[in-house]
């Protein structure tokens, strides 16, 4: 039976180390590519994702119960802001490269239209507001609730959902210019 995220990190703080690094399996690779959405760097963002795990491990914080993901992106949300408050370039967050993810490599002809439409969706959400992008992806790619994009975010859960409403009445018209109207 899977272990939910307060046991592992419950017996890590206990001393059983191997949990910790299943909660690293189990976030890193969605983490890097959330960072990697918000610093266009692979590189950069593969390296705040270690420091986000290495500071949860040495600091051990007492996490609420459930919060451990929302814990975890609101460290690394923190470590781009500051990573990008002190670089030169300031680009947005971009959606583009969870295609990978999405696509599973196959082709039948529902998969080329799936990802024919997760195309045209990337492209929309590539025109709307990058703080309204930023709380779709976290809710709806992510699967946070909307305190924990709250928390993350830095907003209130009310902004939030102020955000998502815009988000969705954005979206939805970028969709309707590309001809989607009935998008899934």
């Amino acid at each position: 039976m899977k272990k939910t995220d307060d046991e592992l990190y419950s017996n890590f703080i206990a001393g059983e180390t191997e949990n910790f690094d299943e909660l690293t399996i189990r976030y890193g690779d969605a983490l890097v590519h959330y960072l990697n959405n918000i610093l266009h760097n692979m590189e950069d963002a593969e390296d705040l994702m270690i420091e986000a795990f290495a500071r949860i491990m040495v600091k051990k914080p007492a996490i609420k119960p459930g919060g451990f993901k929302a814990y975890l992106y609101k460290t690394a949300h923190n470590l781009a802001m500051n990573q990008i408050k002190f670089s030169v370039r300031h680009e947005c967050f971009d959606i583009s490269d969870m295609e990978e993810v999405l696509s599973n490599g196959t082709t039948t002809e529902s998969e080329i239209t799936d990802k024919e439409r997760r195309n045209i969706l990337n492209l929309c959400m590539e025109r709307i507001d990058p703080e309204l992008k930023e709380a779709l992806y976290l809710v709806y790619f992510e699967g946070l609730s909307y305190k924990e994009t709250a928390s993350v975010m830095k907003k209130t859960v009310k902004r939030v959902d102020k955000l998502l409403q815009r988000a969705k009445v954005s979206l939805r018209a970028e969709l309707s210019k590309e001809g989607m109207d009935n998008a899934y």
